[in-house]
């Protein structure tokens, strides 16, 4: 290690980086001191401050004025955390980059400190930037919206960032391959992951880390690829802090995890990053089976003679917890929507009152849930007119609606003592052991309200959300909470670090379903995936089996009348959920592969395999004509049906050593064991 270089090595990580009259530089980024580097020299941040923004004309956030002129001042290592901290003299601004060890991955933030005699605006600041060698990388990445979650695409570099003639001229790009969300959605669009994937080298795979907004970007030279991560900026968010002398921002994190190998490789990479960067809480270690009557049941419109046979049929089937969904707090024929907020049952929805619901679900054996949108306030409720304007997001002065709704802002102290009289008051009274937490609007931009920008306000309220859930579960450590925003509308490990579960999708068909949770692995971890099956009565067997195969595949999120189903109907439902529960173990250790490809929305045949030790479980689901499918990468492997046991078993045969499945027409699937090499 020479004067101007320094490494630092943690368990499968080595990093080394350098500094002289310029600013710090990631030279090296391994699995361990002889690996091959997945990354070539390049500052490790970028910043944009008022007025002052790139240091030479380009579109990128690169070569940024202010990130130009730091230079080093020291560092430091404690445990498993590494930081370095760099200052621009002429302006006092100093930097100090987190790198925190998590698995195979790192997490990486940014703090900027004002040691300036004037305020300092920072209007972008980069969460983590890096170049890899090379462009013969493909470039993934996820669209995503309602009822259409995780639809992947995958490009090669060259195609989306040809080669300008850059070496031959000498000049350094100026445009990009670039993926913004818009909004309080953080993957109402598009998703806040990316992978550069190498079938024949290093892979590397990225994740923003916020549920405001973000930005990631690829830019290429001559014989390189520089991915910069972000999180709100002013051009595409809003965004702006301003820090008086003395303040700090740190940015939102980056989670960055590198493998060898190709696309599987790398999310299996990222799938332990995200284990390792979750906060742990012994309320879910069994991975409790969950279910709720809204998809293809109850629909919002609850009651104590609809609930009964469901909750006595729940029970049956299996299910460890039962949840009410919306409608619980509105008068039957009331709309639910545009006054919810108060929280309270509603008058006359429940025969015997709402603790007789859950008197009955415990007496079936579970625990019962109940649906919140707590950053909510219908326009009707009551509780709008008690708020000061404050506590919600405002813009111009004035409130935010959106689909008739106001949004609390958990900066305030009003709004954060709504939601803590609210579940304690729940927990209290109902034993309530699990809320679904949802958030069905798009609140735009953010709010000004103590904010140099409505983004800045936005990112600020989604930090106080989040520890506002930590502190209900440090109160609450028996209790369970699921995270939907209309599905998968706000699937980011800001907030999947903190919850349990993620519902994947409000997609009601089951066909349509199957792509969802086969993709879903890709950006939520297996164990935390809630993928709905909802049996029907007028479903055939195949069709149920079908239904059924999302829930094994992920963390089994239950519905449907199953009081109504036939029989044979119902021992499929009953051998689904006890496969899940005998397996559920393993999910919380598997790493997610896909045999055929990350599944297109109207792919015929899909396959996700899930990959642990002791034992791989492998989904194909047929939603077209009669298919013959090859799976090299189960070679030498043996394959064994275990679902379902009582319809017909799927035919492999052997050609030259690869498993080859004949797939019938469908809809239909199966589930099958795959035992280790």
């Amino acid at each position: 290690m020479s004067g101007t270089e320094f490494a630092w090595d943690r368990p499968g990580l080595h990093l080394r980086l350098a500094y002289d009259d310029g600013p710090v530089r990631l030279v090296r980024l391994a699995a361990g001191p002889e690996a091959a580097s997945a990354v070539a020299p390049c500052p490790i941040v970028e910043l944009h401050t008022g007025g002052r923004n790139r240091e030479h004309n380009t579109q990128i956030y690169v070569r940024s004025a202010t990130g130009v002129r730091l230079r080093y001042v020291d560092h430091e290592s404690d445990g498993d955390v590494l930081r370095v901290r760099q200052r621009e003299e002429g302006r006092g601004i100093e930097v100090t980059t987190a790198f925190r060890a998590a698995g195979p991955g790192l997490q990486i933030t940014q703090t900027v400190r004002n040691t300036g005699d004037r305020d300092l605006v920072l209007t972008m600041l980069t969460s983590a930037v890096f170049t890899v060698p090379g462009t013969g990388y493909d470039v993934l990445w996820g669209r995503s919206e309602w009822l259409g979650e995780g639809r992947w695409e995958q490009r090669p570099v060259a195609e989306l960032l040809p080669d300008l003639a850059f070496a031959q001229f000498g000049y350094a790009g100026r445009g990009h391959f670039a993926v913004t969300s818009h909004g309080s959605w953080s993957s109402g669009e598009v998703l806040p992951t990316g992978v550069l994937a190498s079938e024949h080298g290093t892979s590397v795979a990225w994740q923003v880390e916020t549920s405001a907004g973000w930005h990631w970007e690829l830019s290429r030279g001559a014989d390189s690829v520089t991915v910069g991560v972000l999180g709100p900026t002013d051009l595409e968010h809003q965004f702006a802090e301003r820090l008086a002398p003395g303040g700090e921002f740190t940015s939102v994190p980056a989670g960055v995890a590198v493998a060898d190998g190709g696309r599987d490789a790398a999310f299996a990479a990222l799938t332990g990053y995200r284990r390792a960067i979750r906060v742990p809480r012994t309320a879910d270690t069994r991975l409790p089976v969950v279910y709720n009557d809204y998809m293809n049941t109850l629909m919002g419109d609850p009651s104590m003679e609809k609930l009964l046979p469901l909750i006595e049929a729940a029970a049956a089937a299996g299910a460890e917890y039962f949840c009410i969904d919306a409608g619980w707090f509105s008068a039957p024929g009331e709309g639910w929507w545009s006054g919810a907020g108060e929280w309270r049952e509603g008058a006359g929805r429940f025969t015997g009152g709402l603790l007789a619901v859950t008197d009955a679900i415990r007496r079936a054996g579970m625990r019962p849930g109940l649906w919140l949108e707590p950053e909510g306030v219908g326009v009707d409720s009551p509780v709008a007119a008690t708020l000061p304007d404050e506590a919600l997001f405002c813009r111009y002065g004035e409130r935010v609606v959106e689909g008739n709704h106001f949004q609390l802002d958990l900066r305030h102290p009003a709004a954060r003592a709504l939601l803590d009289e609210t579940v304690d008051r729940l927990v209290d009274e109902f034993g309530i052991g699990f809320f679904k937490l949802d958030y069905n609007v798009n609140i735009g931009a953010g709010t000004d309200v103590g904010a140099a920008a409505p983004g800045a306000g936005l990112l600020g309220h989604t930090r106080a959300l989040r520890d506002w859930i930590l502190a209900v579960q440090e109160r609450h450590p028996r209790l369970l909470i699921e995270s939907c925003s209309s599905g998968g509308m706000r699937m980011d490990y800001h907030l999947l670090s903190a919850v349990h579960l993620q519902s994947t999708s409000d997609q009601q068909d089951y066909r349509r379903y199957a792509t969802i949770a086969a993709a879903a692995p890709a950006s939520v971890l297996p164990e935390q995936a809630g993928n709905w099956a909802y049996p029907d009565a007028g479903m055939t067997p195949e069709a149920t089996a079908f239904a059924m195969t999302a829930g094994v595949m992920g963390r089994m999120y239950l519905s449907g009348f199953l009081h109504e189903l036939g029989d044979e109907q119902s021992a499929l439902v009953r051998e689904a959920i006890a496969l899940h529960r005998d397996r559920r173990s393993r999910l919380a250790v598997s790493r997610p592969a896909w045999p055929l490809g990350l599944p297109g929305w109207d792919d015929e045949v899909i396959a996700l395999l899930l990959e642990a030790d002791a034992g791989s479980l492998l989904a194909v689901w047929s939603r077209g004509a009669a298919a013959e499918i090859a799976l090299p990468e189960l070679r030498g492997r043996v394959v064994r049906q275990v679902y379902p046991a009582s319809l017909p078993e799927w035919e492999w045969t052997d050609r030259d050593g690869v498993p080859v499945l004949d797939v019938p027409p469908g809809p239909s699937a199966r589930i099958f064991e795959v035992a280790p090499h």
